[in-house]
């Protein structure tokens, strides 16, 4: 089919309960060793920011937990901030003394067990949940909320990620800030692993996917966030984006850009059928 052509199928993922296909930390890091070549930027105003697609996958997971959880570009800039001078947005298993994960936290100071941590889904949750209790954190400088939570001996040491965290949270919140990536994606991908994936990061029923036909190798998958407006759709079209080294999206078709993952973007006058879809088109590369 064309791009923007006709459904073929509208075959919605069942990923709730008992689905087939579940997205754990395995299947979250099955593919861990990209070369280093391969990267995603974001840009915002005349700066731009790079990231590894190791690094830009933990962010865009960190971001749509952050977003699912109550949490806007406030909380979702400090939990980036802190996890990239924690840990370099790597889900590490050692750190310095018994620190491990995305946010290093430490098992023996109560953070949860080391197999806990090294989920990236818990320890995600677990840092936003501490971000909740601090009081006063919304008025709070980035890494003065950061180190409230982390006790860190470098507490000032956040600050230096503060615009860099900002631009990617306020990408992944829908302002429409592009992401860019040049990533070739794992060997093996199916849409239902993207559709598990994406309800693992923003949760069940926050956006539904269903099969609107095929292109060449790709299988062109329709996303519709729950709530339709632009800002929801940018959000998702940047989180797909920053995980395609993991979910094997070749392409993401957002309100006028289609941006690909080998880099390149073009500007698209789309149909009127097109148009009309309350979502966003994303290819994902067949078996």
């Amino acid at each position: 089919m064309s791009r923007a052509g006709a459904a073929v199928a509208a075959v919605a993922f069942v990923v709730a309960g008992g689905a087939a296909v579940y997205w754990g930390p395995e299947l979250l890091n099955r593919d861990q060793h990209h070369a280093p070549t391969e990267r995603c930027a974001v840009t915002h105003g005349d700066v731009s920011h790079s990231l590894t697609a190791e690094q830009a996958n933990n962010a865009a997971l960190i971001a749509a937990v952050g977003a699912r959880e109550g949490f806007g570009v406030a909380g979702i800039t400090v939990a980036l901030a802190t996890a990239i001078q924690e840990s370099s947005l790597r889900n590490l298993n050692h750190g310095d003394r018994d620190s491990v994960g995305l946010f290093q936290q430490r098992p023996s100071q109560g953070w949860g067990s080391v197999a806990q941590i090294v989920d990236p889904y818990y320890s995600t949750e677990t840092f936003y949940a501490a971000l909740l209790k601090v009081d006063g954190w919304e008025g709070m400088a980035v890494t003065d909320a950061a180190q409230a939570v982390q006790k860190s001996g470098f507490p000032l040491a956040y600050a230096d990620h503060e615009s860099e965290a900002r631009a990617w949270a306020l990408a992944f919140t829908g302002d429409g800030t592009l992401v860019t990536c040049s990533v070739t994606g794992p060997a093996v991908s199916t849409p239902q692993e993207f559709a598990a994936r994406l309800a693992a990061d923003f949760g069940q029923g926050a956006n539904a996917v269903d099969v609107r036909g095929t292109q060449e190798d790709s299988t062109v998958l329709g996303v519709r966030p729950a709530t339709d407006s632009t800002q929801a759709r940018a959000a998702v079209a940047a989180w797909s984006m920053a995980t395609a080294s993991r979910t094997g999206v070749t392409w993401v078709d957002g309100d006028d850009t289609l941006t690909r993952t080998d880099g390149t973007i073009a500007q698209v006058e789309h149909t009127e059928e097109r148009a009309s879809y309350p979502g966003i088109l994303v290819a994902v590369k067949a078996r």
